[in-house]
């Protein structure tokens, strides 16, 4: 087959995780003409889109991102995707210079103006990882391309791969997609959680330490990210956060992207249910309480076992049992604890502080004017050492 035709059978099978806002993902997922599950590494793709996507770089700029496989050939045999060896499908393989010529006439024609890079596992992680490093390299020195490049870096890769990959990319990823041995061992029996997966997050850290951003695509250190099957391996929201929490801390992990578990026929866990992507949009919520809102894992509102509320955002919960009978006073609070306000974002607690400045803040309205969602606040603060009055919505 020619190269547009290997692009539509890598495309045809599944697209990876977003680049960007995770809830938009969680908009697709459950958009009622969607069909396909989705693995740790991959999400769902809508049976009207094209190879690109919309994407958000890690910078906030929005731009058009082809996301594919360089192969869907795989000797590896993760009981949840749909990729593993044995599974009766048409693969479908690209050569490093095919694909980066393809790509190439894709973005001089503004198809696409990033690419995020996968693939199967054929011949070890290491040859792997060599072939998705030449496809980039071909890219950045014979086509010149300055773009955004994702890559992911294989299960098993070395150190020097990984050194090599943050050298051409704007981002790494590696999916651990559980949270520990033993879980992982439910999903990916011959992957090795320590040696094939951590190990490389780790490596991406101690070079960023290391070596000098000069050196790297563009004079800057890549940021890097992981995945999880949420739910894929019987594991707890609090077993999830808890290794999420010490990435951030000891990696300087930029996401962590969270794939609600789906059944895919012919494969092992066909006939284990799916999870509810409410718990998967509940992870993300939780995710960025402890990377952007100073909260600790101690903080979040787990259940008995170990789970966060479906029907709660976990903010609000949180808030309920901290803040109802002990509202915050909206003039005098450090940025620190507006931000764990519910309706007050980051943004929202800049806008407080600049605009108690000038004058204090004595009601609703003019909490709204800076962004607030003042309703969802109200209940948890005070102004000037009274509870906010709140105007019913007759309409």
């Amino acid at each position: 087959m020619d190269s547009l035709e290997t692009l539509k059978e890598l495309s045809s099978q599944m697209t990876f995780e977003a680049d960007g806002n995770p809830f938009d993902t969680l908009r697709v997922r459950t958009a009622p003409r969607l069909s396909s599950p989705a693995p740790a590494c991959f999400s769902p793709k809508e049976s009207d889109q094209a190879f690109t996507h919309p994407a958000q770089l890690p910078n906030g700029q929005k731009i058009i991102l082809l996301k594919t496989l360089l192969s869907s050939a795989c000797e590896r045999d993760c009981f949840y995707c749909p990729f593993r060896a044995g599974r009766d499908f048409r693969r479908a393989t690209f050569k490093p210079d095919e694909f980066a010529g393809l790509f190439s006439k894709m973005n001089r024609g503004g198809m696409a103006e990033g690419v995020f890079l996968s693939s199967g596992l054929a011949g070890g992680g290491v040859r792997t990882m060599d072939k998705l490093l030449d496809t980039a390299d071909i890219l950045r020195k014979k086509y010149q391309f300055r773009g955004y490049l994702h890559l992911k870096i294989m299960p098993g890769a070395e150190k020097d791969q990984v050194y090599r990959a943050m050298q051409l990319a704007d981002r790494v990823s590696v999916n651990l997609e559980a949270p520990s041995t033993e879980r992982l061992a439910k999903l990916a029996p011959h992957k090795i959680f320590f040696e094939e997966l951590l190990r490389s997050l780790k490596w991406v850290e101690e070079i960023r330490r290391t070596v000098p951003a000069y050196k790297f695509w563009n004079g800057k250190y890549p940021s890097a990210v992981t995945q999880f099957v949420a739910g894929g391996s019987d594991e707890s929201d609090l077993e999830l956060l808890s290794i999420t929490d010490w990435l951030n801390k000891n990696v300087r992990l930029k996401r962590a992207y969270f794939s609600a578990f789906r059944p895919i026929h012919d494969t092992p866990l066909e006939n284990k249910p799916a999870v509810d992507p409410m718990r998967e949009h509940r992870l993300y919520q939780a995710s960025f309480l402890l990377r952007d809102y100073g909260f600790d894992i101690e903080d979040l509102p787990f259940t008995k076992d170990g789970n966060l509320p479906i029907h709660t955002d976990p903010k609000q919960a949180w808030a309920e049992m901290n803040l109802i009978h002990q509202p915050i006073e909206l003039n005098k609070a450090e940025k620190h604890d507006l931000i764990k306000i519910p309706g007050i974002g980051i943004k929202g607690a800049e806008a407080i502080l600049n605009a108690r400045r000038n004058k204090n803040i004595r009601d609703l309205s003019s909490l709204k004017k800076l962004g607030v969602i003042s309703e969802r606040a109200a209940p948890y603060v005070l102004l000037d050492g009274h509870k906010a009055a709140m105007q019913l919505n007759m309409f």
